[in-house]
């Protein structure tokens, strides 16, 4: 049987016995399909029934058909929804690393492997990462994470502005210390700090005209080093020593004039010679004056002091103190002299500045820069001079005080009457000694006297020469009391 003979694509007429195309349901002699048909019996012919009214049922082919096209048009269907609800991330973004370009999936079945993903075979549900605000949200994260990361990669070895981020002030104390010595020299004591293991800064008025000086370290040890540049009118000096130490600590130098008024400073030293002393003040203000930076700061700084560190608040030097306004002038007023200029004369690049002195280029610009004259700038100086060569002095005669007490334990018999500053002054006040020296203790008491006698002529020698000088007497009153040897019995 043909194609067309077929029941899916025609029926034959019981009328005429033509075949009838399936979408036609009257055949052109007038017979309907669904009619039923009357035939008249004759006596050639049988006798036929007349056909049921049903409907003849669809050809299976004709059903598979149908099928396969509502089949096709679902998956189309599908196809076209997922694609709209799933974008495409930008070229760009890809490119930069800001979405993966094939996210992996995580198999169910085996911990850490890891998938490709498959094509979806129906309009299933999207992933929960092609979720477009979830991806935003992923990629700032990222984003803010890359940025956190370069810019701890990129603090390097920057020193910390903020004040929760500074050392605590015991920290800055604690390391710093230990490069700041005592500089003895002849005309009294001094301060200075280690720069590096062979090199020392101090004050050139501290050294004054000697070729040596010793330096005393905190813990007591002793060591000799030279004089190796002195500008008097920096008031700078530079001290070298031989052998150094690689593991002394030193200070690393920052800047004087780049400090702000306000700012927080440490003074380290050896004030009246009380080593390891520490004060703090803030930054009054940075002055230039003749060619000189000047620190002025409100940090107590004493007699002893100058030579010393002036640190701010990371513990790098700012400035080497160097003087401060008697307190009978003014209160809170001191001067270091700038750590830029201790930086040109190491590099050999010794400044040119106005005055003699710092005190001198001071006292130009505190007088309207009329220059100070020459007896206010010696009597000035000679007061310093007095001030250590009395503090050198008064060391002297603490060490006798220890000399003075063995003896009256051991040697002396009787009572000492009176109250004195230092008790060996008692050897001048004939009412005091009420006892007697015992049995063979005359030498002792011989060599007793004899230092004492030495440091009363020395006070007497040293006062005359500042009165002299043009030191005024209270000045020269003020200092002896301050070291406990202004004692009336001294010129009887």
């Amino acid at each position: 049987m043909t194609d067309q003979e077929s029941p899916a694509f025609s029926w034959v007429c019981t009328a005429c016995g033509r075949r009838v195309p399936t979408k036609l349901t009257k055949c052109r002699c007038g017979h309907d399909l669904h009619s039923p048909l009357e035939v008249q019996p004759s006596d050639s012919a049988p006798r036929v029934a007349a056909l049921p009214d049903v409907e003849p049922p669809a050809a299976p082919s004709q059903k598979a058909a149908i099928s396969k096209m509502v089949a096709a048009f679902v998956v189309v269907a599908g196809a076209f929804y997922w694609m709209n609800q799933r974008p495409a991330a930008p070229v760009a973004q890809r490119a930069a690393g800001g979405l993966p370009t094939s996210p992996p999936r995580t198999s169910p079945g085996a911990s850490g492997a890891t998938t490709s993903p498959a094509a979806p075979a129906s309009a299933a549900a999207p992933e929960i990462d092609s979720d477009p605000a979830a991806r935003i949200a992923a990629a700032l994260a990222r984003s803010k994470a890359a940025t956190a990361n370069s810019s701890q990669a990129g603090a390097g070895d920057t020193r910390p502005t903020s004040g929760a981020d500074l050392p605590s002030l015991e920290d800055v104390v604690s390391r710093a210390m230990p490069a700041v010595v005592r500089v003895e020299a002849s005309a009294g004591v001094g301060s200075g700090f280690f720069i590096a293991p062979d090199t020392i800064l101090t004050n050139a008025h501290v050294v004054s005209s000697d070729r040596s000086v010793t330096l005393r370290r905190p813990g007591g040890a002793t060591k000799l080093a030279r004089v190796e540049t002195a500008a008097t009118e920096l008031d700078l000096a530079v001290l070298r020593i031989s052998s150094p130490d690689a593991n002394q600590p030193v200070l690393a130098m920052g800047s004087g004039a780049d400090t702000r008024a306000g700012q927080e400073v440490i003074a380290l030293g050896t004030p009246m010679g009380l080593q390891n002393t520490v004060t703090r003040g803030i930054v009054s203000a940075v002055r230039e004056v003749g060619g000189l930076t000047l620190v002025q700061t409100d940090a107590a700084i004493n007699p002893g002091n100058s030579g010393g560190p002036l640190l701010d608040r990371s513990g790098r030097v700012i400035g080497i103190t160097s003087l401060g306004i008697r307190s009978s002038v003014a209160q809170g007023l001191s001067f270091a002299i700038a750590i830029e200029h201790a930086q040109a004369l190491l590099a050999g690049k010794r400044q040119t500045v106005a005055g003699t002195t710092p005190l001198a280029t001071l006292n130009g610009a505190m007088t309207g820069g009329n220059a100070a004259s020459g007896s206010d700038i010696a009597r000035e100086r000679a007061s310093t001079d007095y001030e250590q060569a009395v503090a050198q002095l008064a060391r002297r005669a603490d060490a006798l005080d220890d000399r003075w007490r063995s003896f009256i334990r051991l040697c002396y018999e009787g009572r000492v009457v009176g109250t004195f500053d230092h008790g060996w002054f008692a050897l001048w006040d004939q009412r005091a000694m009420q006892g007697t020296v015992s049995q063979g203790c005359g030498g002792a008491f011989s060599d007793l006297r004899q230092a004492a006698e030495t440091i009363r002529h020395e006070v007497t020698a040293v006062d005359e020469a500042a009165r002299q000088a043009d030191v005024y007497p209270g000045t020269r009153r003020e200092v002896l009391r301050r070291h406990h040897l202004d004692y009336t019995g001294w010129n009887r």
